[in-house]
């Protein structure tokens, strides 16, 4: 089974024990901050969190505070993660490298954890989280150096649908098996960089198409290579197998029709200008490795048979 859920809370605390331990608990989930309780006589935290594969979901609730990660904090490879937050009750402020942002309910905020920036609630807040390791996003074709905080409406829309669908994951996390984990973890990193993609601030637009220009380079150079197959591709790319079929299936086809439709239309040009090789010459010549294959993939494409186009290239 998937993990459990996990709570802390600062109640009954004194007050520097509740921001040592709301401190520690920031820590373990995604890096280490000052927290100052602001004028407040106390600060009560509570945290409920789990983790779904490589996620990790958190439903937090917060009397008024500051949280602050400070340049001498600061190394993205000790916090290579994005936060995804999802603001459910009161305002807050954020501000990174310069901008300064208000997020209330409704509101979803998108940011590099490691870059320093600060928090403030000047009462009590709710927001949801998810945190994303930076290594499934690059999988997907994510940019990190173009990161910069992103301020979405949750209330409609896209973004919306991957909240719901972030608090139901954290509802049946405990009753997930790792498998299935998995596969609800993918499709929440793919809900949430949607509203991003359309906002067009923390996924690079020219990504997909970059990937998709790569990849029919690579396929035009290995094309007569029998063994050529998704995951060679994708290894060669240094892209997830899944984020190769996205881009592909973004244009109406699979990876595979790709192939085999640039290797047909080769294969028709040797037939229609090259009379002296066989049709298995030519079909062998281009990755197919079954004569009765080629031809039945040849004429389905085509909708003639590849004797037939032989045959009228001889008689010109």
């Amino acid at each position: 089974m998937s993990d459990t859920i996990r709570s802390l809370s600062t109640s009954g605390l004194a007050t520097k024990k509740q921001v040592e331990c709301w401190s520690d608990a920031l820590t373990d989930l995604c890096g280490r901050f000052d927290v100052d309780p602001l004028e407040g006589v106390t600060f009560e935290g509570r945290i409920h969190f789990t983790t779904v594969s490589k996620l990790k979901l958190c439903q937090i609730e917060a009397s008024q505070h500051r949280i602050a990660h400070t340049f001498s904090r600061a190394r993205s490879s000790e916090h290579p993660y994005i936060k995804i937050l999802f603001q459910t009750y009161g305002v807050s402020y954020f501000e990174q490298e310069g901008r300064h942002i208000e997020i209330g309910p409704g509101d979803c905020l998108a940011y590099d954890v490691s870059c320093p920036h600060t928090i403030v609630s000047p009462g009590l807040t709710r927001h949801e989280v998810v945190i994303v390791p930076k290594d499934l996003l690059r999988e997907r074709g994510f940019r990190l150096e173009k990161m910069s905080a992103c301020k979405l409406s949750a209330r409609s829309g896209t973004a919306r649908i991957a909240h719901e669908f972030a608090h139901a994951a954290f509802d049946e996390a405990n009753r997930l098996s790792p498998n299935s984990a998995a596969g609800v973890a993918d499709s929440l990193i793919d809900l949430l960089l949607l509203p991003l993609r359309e906002a067009d601030a923390m996924f690079d637009r020219g990504g997909p198409e970059a990937m998709y220009v790569r990849a029919q380079g690579f396929i035009r150079e290995h094309l007569r290579d029998p063994e050529l197959s998704i995951d060679q591709i994708s290894a060669a790319l240094g892209c997830t197998k899944r984020y190769l079929h996205m881009v592909f299936s973004d244009r109406g086809m699979t990876v595979s029709d790709y192939i085999w439709r640039a290797r047909l239309q080769h294969c028709r040009q040797e037939l229609e200008t090259q009379c002296g090789k066989t049709i298995t010459d030519v079909a062998f010549s281009w990755g197919f490795s079954s004569s009765s294959h080629f031809s039945r993939v040849f004429r389905k494409y085509f909708g003639v048979v590849p004797s037939a186009v032989h045959k009228a290239a001889a008689r010109t």
